[in-house]
């Protein structure tokens, strides 16, 4: 049987594109795990919520409007000619390859645009989020494209850019930047005087998490670029150009560790710790900076560069937060937009002789790009500021924006009706007393707490979580076998210690510590407490507290027993 070779390379590369469309379509899953483990907790639904509306609102303005702006610029730019028709028929009455190749592109775009999400968490408003979102999906990134990719004059300059380090990574980092600093910073971020105050991230597991998963992404984002697998010529199928995608896949890889040990290093001489947040986004600094060199970058080039991208993040992150006073929440600049800047201008320095561009058309090419960006950021989000939809109200910031923006809670900790509000004919006692039925009169209500059939008390215990397991033993050892153990955190006499939160230090004056909670009624209370004190004394400031508090009744849900019976 005979097979037109034209059609089966057509068919393979497809196939091809489409797998690594859809490896970086997965990418999103890791700007989403990184960025809402940088927030708080309150704010972690919103954050998870832009990114979903990122692509969902995203790519279909590209689909319908940025595709053809990114053809138009390209023509008008480069000296070429187009028409309207033309221009929006590759998407909008395109065929089955147009299509694919829209795609392809889309990922891309979508990349930019959820970046930016990560500067502006925490007080964003999320219509003016969604409006940005639909301008840069629709114009300020198509412009970028229609520059360099799509035959602009940047491209007729020689700016070189392979998978994006300048175009797509320094685009959203340069926007999230400007985005953040018309914002103003999140509440308490700033003191009076101008010093800082670190805001921690609620999960780190959920950042380390999300860079691993950017990083296995990115192999579509660049390695993905390089290859055709298959070209048809004179009537035989022959491998397509793979020449350089080893170069591309051994960048990639040197890329992600030398950005993960340069922003170590860095963090060390800082800090004298390895910050383990420094080390996610240094690695991630580190992929960005050779994104756009690593079909033309030598070995060492990608290490050198990869290294500097890495190392820079501490500092320039600082120099962000302390001296530009921008609260980029995520740090998207020194990740994606100072990253992709070096990147960038150091191709003509470490390519492989020959084949890099000149330093002109790179400087031209970043400052065109950051310029445009950083403009066409600031109106947008300036309009919205001017009439006051750019961020939330310092009540619903304080409360935090899942609940003020979507009305959820990202970590409930109880479920069900409240059944003293829920319509029920029964009243729910807060007195202490026994629960009645609404028809009784009011001279059933108790109102002293109900009376003690027994002597039953509730002793509770604030001890070191390293010493709950000597606690149990000897609270069995008395014959009180059973307790409530609940994690919780508290201050008192044990001195506060220093934690740090991507380089920086903050105090920590909560500890943790387990609240054990045990109810006797024929066991004497001293022999519990003085289990508990056994158990727990370690003979430093911290050991922890114990309480006895009477009990007026019990009851057992099962048999329904009373008093000490009960307990």
């Amino acid at each position: 049987m005979q097979v037109d070779p034209t059609v089966l390379a057509e068919g393979v590369n497809m196939m091809w594109v489409l797998v690594v469309t859809f490896l970086i379509f997965f990418m999103h899953a890791g700007f989403a795990m990184l960025e809402a483990g940088q927030v708080r907790s309150k704010n972690v639904a919103n954050q998870l919520t832009k990114n979903l509306l990122t692509w969902a609102v995203g790519v279909v303005m590209f689909f319908f409007v940025g595709a053809a702006i990114s053809t138009i610029v390209g023509a008008v730019t480069g000296g070429g000619s187009y028409t309207l028709t033309d221009a929006f028929a590759s998407t909008l009455g395109g065929d089955s390859g147009a299509w694919v190749d829209w795609l392809f592109g889309a990922v891309f775009a979508m990349t930019a645009a959820t970046i930016v999400s990560g500067a502006v968490a925490g007080r964003a408003k999320l219509r003016a989020y969604v409006g940005y979102t639909v301008l840069l999906a629709a114009v300020i990134y198509p412009v970028v494209t229609g520059l360099t990719w799509a035959g602009g004059f940047l491209d007729v300059l020689g700016f070189h850019d392979f998978a994006g380090g300048m175009i797509v990574h320094a685009v959203g980092g340069i926007a999230g930047l400007t985005a953040a600093w018309i914002l103003g910073p999140r509440m308490d971020r700033y003191n009076a005087d101008g010093s800082v105050n670190v805001i921690p991230g609620h999960s780190m597991t959920f950042a380390v998490l999300g860079t691993l998963v950017l990083a296995f992404g990115w192999y579509g984002f660049n390695v993905g670029t390089a290859a055709t697998v298959f070209v048809a010529e004179g009537g035989e199928l022959l491998l397509g150009d793979f020449a350089y995608v080893g170069r591309v896949a051994l960048a990639t890889t040197l890329g992600m560790a030398l950005g993960a040990i340069g922003a170590s290093v860095v963090s060390l001489a800082l800090t004298r710790k390895v910050d383990t947040l420094y080390v996610a986004n240094g690695l991630l600094a580190g992929l960005v900076a050779v994104t756009g060199i690593a079909d033309v970058v030598t070995w060492w080039g990608a290490v050198l560069v990869a290294f500097v991208a890495g190392a820079q993040l501490p500092l320039v992150f600082r120099f962000v937060e302390r001296t530009l006073k921008i609260d980029d929440v995520c740090a998207v600049f020194p990740v994606h937009g100072s990253a992709g800047v070096i990147g960038a201008l150091a191709i003509p320095f470490v390519a492989v002789p020959g084949e890099g561009p000149t330093v002109f058309a790179q400087v031209a090419g970043v400052v065109v790009i950051a310029a445009w960006t950083v403009g066409a950021t600031a109106l947008v989000w300036g309009a919205f500021r001017a009439v006051g939809q750019a961020r939330v109200t310092p009540d619903h910031e304080r409360d935090g924006l899942d609940v003020s923006e979507h009305g959820v809670d990202t970590y409930p900790e109880f479920g069900g009706p409240d059944i003293a509000t829920d319509g029920s004919p029964e009243l729910v006692r807060t007195d202490g007393g026994e629960r009645v039925d609404a028809t009784r009169s009011s001279s059933d209500f108790r109102s002293d707490g109900g009376v003690s059939k027994s002597e039953i008390n509730l002793v509770t215990a604030i001890v070191r979580p390293d010493r709950l397991g000597a606690v149990k033993r000897e609270l069995a050892n008395v014959g009180a076998p059973s307790l409530t153990v609940t994690n919780v955190s508290g201050r008192g006499s044990q001195p506060a210690k220093k934690g740090q939160w991507r380089g920086e230090e903050y105090t920590v004056d909560l500890h943790q510590k387990v609240k054990i909670e045990c109810v006797v009624a024929d066991i004497p209370v001293e022999d519990v407490v003085g289990a508990i004190r056994e158990a727990a004394n370690t003979g430093e400031p911290g050991d922890g507290k114990v309480f006895v508090i009477p009990v007026t009744d019990a009851l057992q849900v099962r048999t329904g027993k009373r008093g000490p019976e009960a307990v």
